[in-house]
């Protein structure tokens, strides 16, 4: 080691984590300078009300009075008194459980199939499978498909082979909502997680896979779990946080297909509790609280996945 680099060493060591932080700052001050804007914008709008969220799910809210603190009563009422969230904590948790990891994993075998096909055709296929995803018209294409009357599709061809006697009312049956829901969300979750999954398998350098020839990889299947899913770490997290919000925030879908509320809010998840108690009866410090709930929630599953994608081609 040189005396220059022997200096550097000691300098550092002798120095306390805040005070090389700084020094490095300053030393790659335009790098900072660059990355401020967004810095400040990020927490402006994302870090700042999150933080005033936890506050006021601890008060009594309603955008036109003061703040009136009331501790832990917003979650006691919401976890012992409040019937509809329980049956929205359980069907979100339901939804996110199917939901989240098929679309996962539909998204990378699908983006793992793309990636072997040939350029041009590559980009015709991805554009077929991502078009359901930013199209508007499939809640219309769902919904004529199951039209409560002679002229939905599905209804059509069943009292054409009579396999029943009176149309169904798909979107106003508790039976059928919630599967429907489903599957109408996974046809439309190949999005940008899909994406960023074919960007990680096009970026993962061709000589690993020689290389893991000669240490002794033998199949496809021994090349995914040793080379490619480790390769594409950064894209599989940001797939799974991606997966994660899609599946706790799909009242949209809820709401294209079948009204707000569903029947016997059977599809009635947090998502709605929250609009429900934020955006329509103004009880601000309630729904703060719901959010929070919703957020730790989030953070967890999050936590749970990191977890899981570290433990890949050990």
């Amino acid at each position: 080691m040189s005396q220059k680099s022997a200096v550097k060493a000691v300098s550092r060591k002798d120095m306390t984590r805040a005070q090389w932080t700084w020094k490095e700052m300053k030393r790659n001050w335009i790098g900072y300078a660059f990355i401020a804007p967004f810095c400040f914008i990020f927490l402006l709008f994302t870090v700042c009300p999150v933080l005033v969220s936890i506050v006021v799910s601890f008060t009594d809210f309603n955008l036109l009075q003061v703040p009136n603190f009331v501790f832990l009563d917003n979650y006691i009422r919401l976890f012992l008194d409040d019937d509809i969230f329980l049956i929205a904590i359980k069907n979100t948790f339901v939804f996110a459980a199917i939901v989240g990891p098929a679309s996962y994993l539909m998204s990378f075998m699908v983006a793992w199939f793309i990636n072997e096909l040939e350029p041009r055709v590559r980009a015709i296929v991805t554009l077929i499978f991502y078009a359901p995803s930013i199209s508007g018209s499939v809640y219309l294409i769902w919904g004529t498909l199951f039209s409560g009357d002679s002229y939905g599709w599905v209804n059509g061809w069943l009292l054409k082979f009579g396999l029943i006697d009176t149309e169904i009312q798909f979107f106003q049956n508790a039976k059928y909502v919630m599967p429907l829901c489903i599957v109408v969300a996974l046809w439309t979750s190949l999005g940008t997680a899909f994406l960023s999954f074919i960007a990680g398998l096009q970026g993962i350098d061709r000589s690993l896979y020689e290389a893991g020839a000669v240490d002794g990889v033998r199949n496809r299947w021994q090349e995914l779990w040793y080379i490619t899913l480790p390769s594409m770490k950064p894209q599989l997290m940001f797939g799974a946080i991606m997966a994660i919000t899609g599946s706790f925030g799909f009242g949209g879908v809820v709401d294209a297909l079948c009204g707000n509320p569903s029947v016997d809010y059977c599809a009635w998840t947090i998502m709605h509790h929250l609009h429900d108690y934020g955006g329509a009866r103004f009880e601000v410090g309630y729904s703060s609280t719901i959010a929070v709930v919703l957020f730790a929630i989030m953070v967890g599953a999050n936590s749970l996945v990191k977890k899981l994608l570290n433990g890949i081609g050990k």
